[in-house]
């Protein structure tokens, strides 16, 4: 069958080209530009105006001079679309581990009063800059949206009659130096933040898990299988979103969630809580077809299988946010394409095809908000070797088109996989 000229010579699965990026008539609600290293999304979604933007600095060569030309991009991007103050959530991708406290205090004097909530991560960007940013936005001039800033850690945003609660770089305070101890208690100081706010465990949708050695040795077991552990216990008595749950999902409700390798010395956390007193929001925990639930995996993968969603799908009147998990190049509970890390982008890239479907969605209790891959506003890529970005790109940019992303070295849970991606995907019903 033939294929894009970008990869003519790659056929795995047998796909037609029309598959690979399917166009959506619901495109018209997202619209995505990209540009000598920064690419953004603004997305019209409800009442509400988002802006999804991702910047690794042109110019520069020391850490402050690289920070403020891509913090000077996105800025320029928030003045284009009228959306002054309107960052919430950022994430900093930075080379040095050293880099965190003077790249924190840079972005103080940065946004001053506006600061994001922000999480540094010890993940080298693949460009080889010092740095790069992800940034989300929510523009304080449409509707009834309100920004209640709460430090450099908590920001919460209300509007449509929903609250979403941004909790960043969340460390532990225990002594102990057990993965598991320190995994435990950095979730406990999660759920204090998130109590503190007036929200509750079972309103979170999102998380990410950055954890330092992901693969490596811990006592008889590996540190991942000991996070698991962690999250299994601490998640024991949750029930995430059950109100809103549709009834068509007769699984255990997860949050989605990305669990990755850093260079750091600790584990960190971030999350998203979201609340509403609506009676028509839906929020569906999605699991994909062709790869079996996380939380089915069998003991030779972690004695405590991981706790989360392929994806979390949150439906709000004719429109729908769609939280990709951490997706890797997995079918059934099987890694594929060992040592091919083009093969491994493609089937990942294709595993979040399937669970954005249509037919997926509509499983899930939600017909009609099915997505493509260009409804896909927002893409993180972790990318095991440094010598594998530029094939992993050239695939992303093929599949994917436009959209903001970021390309950062990680290492990854298990140790075959080589490529690891999550999105934000909007829809509106069909």
């Amino acid at each position: 069958m033939p294929f894009p000229q970008c990869f003519p010579e790659f056929t795995p699965g047998g796909h037609d080209a029309r598959t690979l990026r399917n166009s959506s008539p619901r495109t018209e609600m997202i619209r995505k530009e990209s540009s000598n290293g920064i690419g953004y999304s603004v997305v019209d979604l409800n009442d509400t105006r988002h802006v999804l933007a991702s910047a690794v600095p042109r110019h520069g060569a020391t850490l402050e001079e690289q920070a403020h030309d891509a913090l000077q991009t996105i800025k320029a991007v928030i003045q284009e679309k009228s959306t002054l103050g309107s960052i919430v959530k950022q994430a900093v991708f930075l080379k040095e581990i050293e880099h965190i406290e003077p790249c924190r205090r840079i972005m103080k004097g940065f946004y001053g009063d506006d600061l994001p909530a922000t999480v540094y991560v010890p993940q080298p960007p693949c460009e080889g800059k010092l740095l790069g940013i992800e940034a989300l936005g929510v523009d304080q001039g449409q509707g009834d949206v309100r920004i209640e800033r709460l430090g450099e850690r908590t920001v919460v945003t209300r509007h449509d009659g929903l609250a979403f609660l941004h909790l960043a770089h969340i460390l532990p305070e225990t002594d102990s130096t057990s993965v598991y101890e320190r995994s435990l208690d950095a979730l406990a100081r999660m759920s204090d933040g998130i109590r503190a706010q007036g929200f509750r465990c079972h309103q979170i949708i999102r998380t990410w898990l950055y954890l330092p050695d992901i693969g490596g040795a811990e006592g008889d077991t590996h540190r991942y299988n000991e996070l698991n552990r962690a999250r299994t216990d601490f998640y024991r008595d949750i029930h995430f979103s059950a109100e809103h749950v549709p009834p068509e999902v007769r699984h255990r409700s997860y949050p989605a969630s990305t669990a990755i390798g850093t260079s750091g010395a600790d584990i960190v956390m971030s999350c998203i809580a979201m609340a509403t007193d609506r009676d028509d929001v839906k929020v569906a925990p999605l699991e994909n077809p062709l790869q079996t639930s996380a939380f089915d995996y069998g003991q030779q993968y972690s004695p405590r299988s991981p706790k989360f969603a392929r994806g979390l799908a949150i439906v709000v009147g004719d429109s729908a946010t769609v939280f990709v998990s951490g997706t890797a190049s997995i079918t059934g509970s099987q890694t594929q394409y060992v040592g091919d890390a083009k093969g491994q982008t493609w089937q990942t890239l294709d595993n979040i095809v399937t669970l954005l479907s249509e037919v997926n969605l509509r499983r899930h209790g939600m017909p009609g908000f099915g997505a493509t891959l260009d409804d896909v506003a927002l893409v993180r890529v972790y990318v095991k070797r440094q010598e594998d970005y530029a094939v992993v790109k050239d695939i992303c940019e093929c599949r994917l088109g436009e959209v903001p992303t970021v390309y950062a070295v990680a290492d990854i849970c298990r140790p075959e996989l080589l490529v690891e991606i999550e999105g934000i995907a909007f829809s509106r019903r069909g």
